[in-house]
């Protein structure tokens, strides 16, 4: 690139910026393209059911197909999801699911409701098939909700995303893959039942000690093995049944949506409105035991779940024998280096 033309690149790049009513104008169409998106998704939902059930009723009826359909499925699942599987999550998940379900469950057959609520429910086997816990499902129901917040300055400040509550896992005795981080959080939501201060109850304590314990353990690990990060979210896959999001009622968001929809609707006939600012998630920062849950629990619904045939049959990438093998083969390889006995921190499942 010669000087002159980078110059002049930069020059371009450098240019007048755009004016507060071209900003504006560009806001309101990231809206109206974010709602058509949202009736998209709510159209498709609608269309897909009967297909979702033919293919559930094809996978069941096939026992050979059955049997480790989901287990294939996560092994060649994209990296959106794949990155925050760990290696003890890849053995849990490899050995005891059996099923997966993701529902759009706050949109009824009318197409009338929220489409970007997700339920997922997973099934595993029990008793001593499952070495790791007890729970028989584990069901995460993820609502999407709204918040409109004026300021003592007037300015309004919204926020919107996907909010949950903590699911807690039955774990068997010294087998917790979360390291007693999913039960804090559970504990902590459970006390706050009743309208409880959040501030002024002892299991806040106790669930920010134990990330801040969890945080330092995983920094000093990650220095150790620089070859193998953690997931990105620096914690178990089942972690992410501790995500919370935001503190958003349905009858708050209602009021907040309601709202949208007025402003919205005024922009569009091209009435002034009041500027809103996108409001920092700042409710659950220092006890949000998953940061990523939103975006993983929308990876596995839209990623995941629509093309699990695809990634049934898909062979690259599939660690299922290796994985296996490294647990059969492991007393022959007590003679091999330490390094390269050393497992992987994230593997396929």
């Amino acid at each position: 690139m010669s000087t002159d033309f980078g110059a002049s690149l930069l020059d371009r790049l450098q240019g007048s910026e755009p004016t507060e009513a071209q900003l504006k104008k560009m806001s309101f169409l990231e809206e109206k393209r974010s709602r058509i998106d949202v009736d998209c998704l709510r159209d498709s939902t609608l269309k897909m059911h009967d297909w979702y059930n033919e293919r559930d009723a094809f996978v069941n009826g096939n026992d050979e197909i059955k049997e480790n359909f989901w287990v294939r499925v996560f092994a060649n699942a994209p990296s959106e999801i794949d990155q925050y599987i760990m290696t003890p999550d890849a053995a849990a998940l490899g050995s005891t699911l059996t099923n997966l379900k993701v529902e759009r469950f706050e949109l009824n057959e009318q197409g009338q409701g929220e489409p970007r609520s997700i339920r997922l429910t997973f099934e595993f086997r029990t008793g001593e098939e499952n070495p790791f816990f007890e729970n028989e499902k584990l069901v995460k129901e993820l609502y999407w909700r709204r918040r409109s917040v004026k300021n003592a300055d007037g300015k309004t400040k919204s926020w919107e995303g996907l909010v949950s509550e903590p699911v807690r896992i039955q774990w068997k005795k010294d087998m917790d893959l979360t390291k007693g981080l999913l039960d804090a959080a559970c504990d902590l939501a459970e006390a706050e039942k009743g309208g409880k201060d959040r501030k002024k109850l002892p299991e806040l304590e106790k669930l920010k000690n134990k990330i801040v314990e969890l945080e330092t353990t995983a920094d000093q690990e990650e220095d150790e093995d620089e070859d193998f990060p953690l997931s990105p979210a620096g914690a178990s896959f089942f972690a992410f049944f501790g995500y919370r999001g935001n503190d958003v009622s349905a009858e708050e968001s209602k009021v907040a949506t309601k709202q949208a929809d007025e402003r919205f609707a005024k922009l569009s006939k091209g009435e002034t409105v009041e500027d809103e600012e996108e409001e920092e998630d700042e409710e659950f920062e220092d006890i949000e035991v998953f940061p990523d849950g939103e975006q993983l629990a929308i990876a596995i619904a839209d990623d995941l779940w629509p093309h699990a045939l695809e990634l049934f049959n898909r062979d690259e990438g599939m660690d299922i024998e290796e994985l296996e093998g490294d647990v059969d083969d492991e007393d022959e390889d007590d003679g091999d280096d330490e390094e390269d006995a050393r497992p992987k921190k994230k593997t396929k499942v």
